[in-house]
């Protein structure tokens, strides 16, 4: 087993958008000399700021809802409704992903249009500035189901396996795997936020020792960790789910009523 390694790649400062992020993380991992199998995590927030994916802080319910596809549960509090929503790139999280943290006052940032398309072109960078295998994560901060608290995942990856199927292998006592399948990509994401930290301005994490996951650029992306709506058992929330059952139940009976006059 080879040691894991995590190192903040300091130094990037306040990404403007345009700014080449590419370039400038480039710059701020030479020091670092980053080589094979090499995989570097940068936070979805500098790519939505060099991007150009940020807003007015008034637009935020709106921009919410340009982003969702599918309203999944809501919940009214005190400051207002939190929506769980189906983003239009799959992902299910709070708010479709629009924050106001760390970015300037009075804005807020939406996630990256693309965030596979984003990492490819990171990956790219890197591959061709030190002639290395170099793997890229784009992450961000998710809650979880039925989990307190929250853990960053893998939105956006290239030139990493994100997943490791381990059904038809063995565990150590000899018993076989069935359908075990490690979200790597995701493990990466949250190992590496527990370096950089919410509140410290690091947006980038180098990993090492982790050269068995790194692979082409024509591996898949992160899209391939989210889950479809035909496999998923938890489609809606409890008073969603709840709601449409009442209406579908009532448009049934209705139909029932309307036969049994017409006939």
């Amino acid at each position: 087993m080879t040691d894991l390694a995590l190192v903040a790649v300091r130094g990037i400062g306040e990404i403007r958008p345009g700014d080449d992020l590419a370039s400038i993380l480039a710059d701020a991992l030479a020091p670092h000399a980053p080589a094979d199998g090499d995989i570097v995590v940068v936070t979805s927030k500098v790519v939505s700021k060099a991007e150009g994916r940020v807003r007015p802080a008034e637009e935020r319910e709106q921009a919410i809802t340009d982003e969702s596809v599918r309203l999944v549960a809501s919940r009214a509090h005190p400051g207002g409704i939190t929506r769980i929503v189906e983003h239009r790139t799959g992902l299910v999280l709070a708010a479709a992903g629009v924050d106001a943290s760390n970015t300037d006052e009075g804005t807020i940032l939406l996630l990256p249009l693309d965030s596979d398309a984003s990492a490819l072109a990171i990956a790219t960078h890197l591959r061709e500035r030190f002639g290395a295998r170099i793997g890229v994560v784009v992450s961000d901060t998710l809650g979880r189901a039925w989990r307190n608290g929250q853990t960053d995942v893998a939105i956006g990856a290239a030139g990493i396996r994100v997943l490791e199927p381990l059904g038809g292998t063995l565990d150590a006592g000899g018993r076989p795997l069935l359908v075990t399948a490690p979200a790597v990509a995701d493990e990466i994401a949250g190992a590496a936020d527990l370096v950089a930290g919410k509140a410290d301005g690091v947006p980038a994490v180098l990993v090492r020792g982790l050269g068995r996951h790194v692979g082409d650029l024509t591996e898949p992306g992160a899209s391939r960790l989210v889950r479809r709506s035909g496999d998923d058992m938890f489609r809606l929330g409890s008073d969603e789910a709840y709601q449409a059952g009442r209406i579908a139940g009532r448009i049934e009976g209705l139909a029932e009523a309307g036969g049994r006059d017409g006939a």
